[in-house]
């Protein structure tokens, strides 16, 4: 920018300014002179010409206010921005960029974007400034702590049902696995750790927060407290099973992590989502399938620590019986249990008072003893019982003691006659 009577420059041509006027002084030499300014001699001779003619003002480059002959035709600006208030209007500027690339072949830098979209007045996408939190380091190993969170939310955007995405994300690398679910409880919880464990192994810790689902709410009873033992939700109880062990964290902020991934998720992935067009839980658990791989491999980082801490997976028989819901049931005389509203007779004999009932996410139960699976069936109607005949009805007569009656002589005394005087 040249104004009249001074000249704006940058230090780059500030510095040219200072030895161009050297050479011309003959301080230096033009050979010189290239070397400083790593430029040509004819280079120098040419800028050299620029101060004779123009004095200091023929150093500012030529280009300086005039649009750049590598700016995108207005044409194709115009497009890209009916585009994004057609399609991707809640889009940020990155976000945006990269589906106009790839669904529209229309490549655009995210920041190019940005400065079209704040001179066009579009602004949503700016960061808030957020309270400042004691910052806490990674974790060095993969596996060795893992953080666990639900997210309600309506991801399907009105598509298909409300749900929930039950989130994995280790704390090392940001690794993440997810699934949708219906709620978040403990079925769930139960069938998306055993598929966790089914594809990276059993971490060492998991870290959540005091969900119900997650830490029993109930006080402790008598016996308890006699042994020292705490109220354990059923999430609690399996991870115990397992060995791993549950941290529950006292804020949000404490998981902060997890709390940021759906930060993330509630912006992009539900965009995806709607591109894709998914409109049921299957649909979107399908599209999880795919996404989440690319996910990682874009913002997944390396560990401090190459080792994997994951503890290999165990059987499946193993990890079915550990993530269950287990019940304490009495077993009656006539060797039946009563659950859930249904009566379920055990076949096998028993010298036992209580029994476990344990419903595994599958669907199917079994009812054990000390670890002994028992045969057992479900008594789908109880047999009716037989009402006794009626009994004949018949009428009593009034029976009136004779006058000698004992009972007549000693507590109904004769008129006239004065009842005995007890001995003293």
């Amino acid at each position: 920018m040249v104004g009249e009577g001074r000249v704006i420059m940058s230090g780059k041509e500030l510095r040219r300014v200072h030895v161009i006027r050297q050479a011309m002084e003959k301080q230096i030499t033009q050979v010189k002179a290239s070397a400083l300014l790593q430029l040509t001699t004819r280079h120098v001779r040419r800028l050299m010409e620029r101060v004779r003619g123009e004095g200091d003002r023929g150093l500012v480059h030529r280009g300086r206010g005039q649009p750049s002959n590598r700016r995108i035709a207005a044409p194709i600006k115009a497009k890209i921005l009916r585009l994004y208030t057609q399609r991707y209007g809640d889009f940020g500027p990155t976000l945006a960029a990269e589906k106009l690339a790839e669904r529209e072949g229309m490549a655009i830098g995210a920041e190019t974007l940005r400065g079209w979209l704040l001179d066009a007045g579009v602004t949503h996408f700016r960061r808030r400034k957020r309270p400042h939190r004691a910052w806490r380091a990674r974790k060095a190993h993969v596996g060795e702590l893992v953080q666990l969170d639900g997210s309600h939310h309506d991801w399907l955007e009105g598509r298909g049902p409300r749900c929930v995405l039950m989130a994995y994300i280790d704390d090392a690398s940001s690794r993440v696995w997810a699934r949708f679910y219906e709620y978040e409880g403990t079925v769930p919880a139960l069938e998306s750790f055993g598929r966790y464990v089914r594809r990276y192994g059993l971490p060492l810790a998991v870290y959540a927060d005091k969900h119900t689902t997650y830490k029993s709410p109930a006080e402790p009873t008598v016996d308890e407290q006699l042994e020292g033992h705490k109220p354990r939700s059923q999430f609690e109880r399996s991870l115990a099973e397992l060995g791993v062990e549950l941290i529950h964290a006292h804020s949000p902020q404490a998981k902060g992590r997890v709390e940021r991934l759906f930060a993330t998720f509630q912006d992009r992935l539900i965009k995806e989502l709607r591109l894709a067009g998914s409109a049921t839980l299957e649909a979107a658990n399908g599209f999880l399938e795919t996404y989440l791989p690319a996910y990682n491999q874009r913002f997944t980082v390396p560990p401090a620590q190459a080792a994997d801490l994951h503890r290999p997976r165990p059987s499946a028989h193993e990890l079915a019986c550990s993530l269950c819901l287990k019940t304490t049931r009495v077993l009656r005389r006539d060797w039946t249990v009563a659950h859930n509203r249904h009566l379920y007779q055990i076949h096998d004999p028993i010298r036992a008072t209580h029994v476990q009932v344990e419903e595994r996410v599958d669907g199917t139960m079994r009812i054990t003893h000390q670890g002994r699976t028992l045969d057992y069936q479900a008594i789908t109607a109880r047999p009716a019982c037989t009402p006794a005949p009626p009994k004949a009805h018949h009428p009593q007569r009034s029976v009136t003691p004779p006058r000698d009656h004992p009972w007549r002589k000693r507590l109904l005394p004769e008129r006239g006659q004065h009842a005995a005087t007890p001995i003293t």
